[in-house]
């Protein structure tokens, strides 16, 4: 089975376990995501299947959208809800006006440090393993783009926000950073992935709704059309000749007008055989071959 689906995350399984369920749900061993979730997330898991694991690589630094809510008033271990409480819970009287004014800080191009308990390795252990056997977790800092922070409302000790992101953000630390602005410690009590690049949670499907679905249902209407995979690239197509050339990974003319240096090759109005990238005028070579 070759396709892309989108999944809406449930909260309490790891990225790892619906790959896994997934598998086993449609019989299918090639299948993998577009960018991990927290167990304690919801929201967008882009699954690649089959053939399609190939274009993980087009994905690396897609941006993401998320929703979500900041608790006041302590700070946890994991930065999240599942994590236990840092020091004496507060009382919070925080206003609106606030917190966007703390929130401001973190939007633009930032240093972020993860949190102790992530999948970043140390020495090549993952800082979560350390971080549960109480040592200590020193990460360095990486460079993260933050488009937006919208603090939408607070109320009482709670904040809810929208923001925009680069891959490789953790919203968790930034949660953790605005109580520590404020000086009243917060951690991440909910939190909801919208959309990663061009998927969004109004496409996505439930792990129910797949497994209740045919193989053929899988493919026809839970998959995405491939025409709507990767819109920053051109689609152009290929004739039965021109097709069979690129699936023995040769050089071939394409009919493409614009400059784009990828392009998506189809044959026919729905299968896309390659992603194939210019070596000079409408010369191309296929990248990656999709079709059989």
């Amino acid at each position: 089975m070759n396709g892309i689906l989108i999944l809406n995350k449930p909260a309490g399984m790891t990225s790892h376990d619906v790959v896994h369920r997934v598998r086993k749900i449609l019989q299918e061993r090639s299948v993998g995501h577009l960018g991990t979730l927290d167990p304690m997330a919801t929201g967008v898991l882009p699954l690649v299947l089959g053939r399609m694991t190939r274009l993980a690589q087009f994905y690396t630094t897609t941006a993401k959208t998320y929703e979500g809510e900041i608790r006041f008033g302590f700070a946890t271990d994991t930065y999240d809800a599942e994590g236990e409480p840092v020091g004496a819970q507060q009382e919070v009287r925080v206003t609106l006006e606030e917190v966007r004014r703390a929130a401001a800080k973190f939007v633009g191009v930032i240093q972020q440090v993860p949190p102790p308990f992530s999948a970043k390795k140390i020495q090549g252990v993952p800082a979560y393993k350390l971080a549960r056997k109480k040592q200590d977790v020193e990460l360095k800092p990486v460079q993260i783009k933050v488009r937006s922070l919208d603090i939408l409302s607070v109320m009482s000790d709670r904040a809810r926000f929208r923001a925009e992101v680069s891959s490789g953000t953790y919203i968790r630390s930034i949660a953790h950073e605005i109580g520590q602005a404020l000086g009243i410690g917060a951690h991440l009590s909910a939190l909801t992935r919208t959309r990663v690049g061009e998927f969004r949670l109004d496409q996505s499907v439930t792990l129910e709704q797949l497994a209740s679905a045919t193989p053929e249902e899988v493919e026809g209407k839970l998959c995405l059309h491939p025409r709507r995979l990767l819109p920053e690239f051109p689609c152009v197509m290929a004739t039965d000749e021109v097709a069979g050339m690129i699936r023995n990974g040769r050089a071939v003319n394409l009919p493409e007008l614009s400059q784009s240096k990828l392009v998506k090759v189809f044959r026919g109005q729905s299968d896309l055989i390659a992603i194939a990238s210019r070596i000079a005028g409408t010369l191309f070579h296929p990248k990656i071959v999709l079709g059989d």
